[in-house]
């Protein structure tokens, strides 16, 4: 299967506040991000899925790219 380029939008909830996140990850498909979304937010942040809400997922090509460690993955 071929990796595609995806940006995530969304917002989670750590505390009292709300903040917005622009992700960009590598993937096979879409299933696949949310898993690792899920579990890297949780991971780093300590916080449930359920205060995850993940707005919009787009593939982007290669041109598109902001975040300079997948720009050099890629």
């Amino acid at each position: 299967m071929k990796t595609k380029i995806y940006r995530i939008r969304g917002k989670f909830a750590m505390a009292d506040e709300t903040k917005v996140f622009t992700k960009e990850l590598k993937a096979t498909n879409e299933e696949n991000i949310y898993e690792r979304i899920y579990s890297e937010f949780g991971s780093k942040h300590g916080i449930n899925r359920n205060q995850i809400n993940i707005d919009e997922i787009k593939e982007i090509s290669e041109d598109e790219i902001t975040d300079p460690l997948i720009k050099a993955i890629s």
